[in-house]
Order: C-alpha cells, then sequence, then structure tokens
C-alpha cells in the first residue's frame, strides 16, 4: 500500500457507500452529496445494505459449494461488518483474500483491517480496477492464479463508462484465473429510479457513474456458466431465510458466473 493525500473537497464513493451502512468515515462535502442524492433516490441506503448481503451470500457459496479457496475483491469500500475474508473464513478458513481500493481512506482502513486478520491470509492492493494488469501482479503475491479465484466486483464496473473498456477489464481478468474461478458482479440499471441520483453523483465532481441495461450487465458474463438464478435484483440472488429488501423495486441487479 502507498499513502495519497487525502482530498476532502471532493465525495468519494467508498466513504458515501460507508455512509449509507451507517459508518462514521465521511466529510461535510460526502454528506452534502449524499442529501442531494437521496433527496432524488431515498431507496439508496436500502440497495446498499442489500449489495452488501449480496457480497456475503455470493462469498458463502463460493467457498462452500463452490469449494473456492482464493478471492479477489476489487472496489473493496472501507471495511464493515462481514468483510469478504470474514465471510469467506467463517466457511473455510485456509481462504485468502486480496483487496483492492485506490481510496486514501479506504487505504488508512485497511491496515486495520491487515492487523485484525490472520497472517498471511489477506493482503491489500493500492490499485485501479483501469489497470487490471498491476492488480493481477499485485495479487498474484498472495494468490495462486494456478487454482480457482473467486472475483468479486460489486458496483464497481459502473465507475467504467464505455462499456467495451469495462467488458475487457473484466475478460483480462478473468482470462489470468484457471477454470473453476467465478465472477460475482452488481451494477445499477438504466432507469428514471437511479438516473437523478446519478446526475446529482456525477455533477458533484466524483469519479462519474454509467447505468447500464440488463442486457448489457448480463454481457459481463460473457464467456462464463452464469449460475441460477442469472442476472438478478440483488435480493433475489439465492435468497435465504433472513434475506431483506425482496419486496423492493428492482433498480440493482447482480449474478455470479463460473469459469469453464
Amino acid at each position: 500500500m502507498t499513502d495519497r493525500p487525502l482530498d476532502t473537497s471532493v465525495p468519494s464513493p467508498a466513504r458515501i457507500y460507508d455512509l449509507w451502512l451507517g459508518g462514521h468515515d465521511h466529510y461535510e462535502i460526502d454528506r452534502v452529496v449524499s442529501e442531494q442524492i437521496l433527496a432524488a433516490v431515498p431507496d439508496l441506503p436500502v440497495l446498499a445494505r442489500a449489495n452488501r448481503e449480496f457480497l456475503g451470500r455470493a462469498v458463502r457459496h463460493l467457498a462452500g459449494e463452490a469449494g473456492v479457496r482464493q478471492f479477489l475483491d476489487i472496489g473493496a469500500g472501507i471495511p464493515t461488518a462481514d468483510n469478504t475474508h470474514q465471510v469467506a473464513q467463517s466457511v473455510a478458513p485456509d481462504s485468502r483474500v486480496v483487496y483492492v481500493d485506490n481510496d486514501p481512506t479506504v487505504l488508512a482502513h485497511a491496515r486495520e483491517l491487515l492487523r485484525a486478520a490472520p497472517a498471511g491470509t489477506t493482503a491489500f492492493v493500492d490499485g485501479d480496477l483501469r489497470d487490471p494488469g498491476k492488480i493481477l501482479t499485485a495479487a498474484a503475491e498472495l494468490l495462486d492464479f494456478d487454482r480457482p479465484i473467486g472475483l468479486t466486483l460489486l458496483g464497481v464496473i459502473d465507475f467504467v463508462p464505455d462499456t467495451a473498456t469495462a467488458r475487457s477489464i473484466i475478460e483480462d481478468l478473468m482470462s489470468a484465473m484457471a477454470p473453476g474461478s467465478h465472477l460475482a458482479l452488481s451494477h445499477g440499471l438504466v432507469g428514471r429510479q437511479l438516473e437523478e441520483g446519478v446526475r446529482h453523483w456525477n455533477d458533484s465532481g466524483g469519479s462519474p457513474l454509467t447505468l447500464r441495461t440488463l442486457e448489457e450487465v448480463t454481457s459481463f458474463f460473457d464467456g462464463l456458466e452464469l449460475l441460477e438464478p442469472g442476472v438478478v435484483p440483488l435480493p433475489r440472488w439465492r435468497p435465504g431465510p433472513g434475506t431483506r429488501y425482496l419486496d423492493r423495486e428492482a433498480v440493482y441487479y447482480a449474478g455470479v458466473g463460473r469459469k469453464p
């Protein structure tokens, strides 16, 4: 990890997401932009929690039924409850996890996360999704790319404006991984429910967000075996007895695919 100056004049997706999850690592600019966004889309904190719950269900499936013991979590965000390594290691204690983010606030918290994690099982990379080669090189210090890896891209491909570029990034990442690797991905859909909130975010000066159609999001799984039930609203991906928000309007979708 490297130290990077913290600019509190520009809103941070990681800090706003943390705010919606009930965290405390945010600044005035984050609160102002959050209020503007929530005035247009009040349900976004619900979506943030549903996204987190999807992460837990997907990782539990991969570490359990799929037998995956390595995870690459890109766009990890500020650590909170039930982080990827905690979920995976609750199922398979020998699981290894590499987190990737480039937000200075996230990097600062990563040091605490690494101190709390079992030695040799968790690492953090200061990396940008748009440079998959750097991420793969750094992740290879802990992960064995000859064995299956679970790649999580939750709410992060939305920050790659060009869909062809986004597909290329995913292809670069998955092509480096062994058969039996999986991709877990979530993404916001085009539609009036989210568009006003995205406009407020994009006007704020933060990294621009792009919504996509269901067909475009599904295309990110091209070449992979899409697990049932396919690309569906967050709470409807293999819900369990405690899954919340099943009655909410579908605006954020998720899926998991396996590399054959």
